[in-house]
């Protein structure tokens, strides 16, 4: 019995994600300058980012 070719491949975990975790975005806002870590508490709202 033979497996999908689509079925396991070794090379999804470097495939680029086009949705960005909290932590992730966090960590571009700061970047950007637009979160400082005393005064940004809120834990929904976060404004979009670039996924780049």
């Amino acid at each position: 019995m033979s497996r999908h070719p689509s079925y396991g491949k070794s090379n999804a975990s470097g495939k680029k994600r086009n949705v960005l975790k909290r932590f992730e975005r966090i960590d571009v806002l700061r970047k950007l300058g637009r979160w400082k870590d005393g005064e940004n508490k809120t834990v929904t709202n976060l404004p979009k980012t670039p996924v780049a």
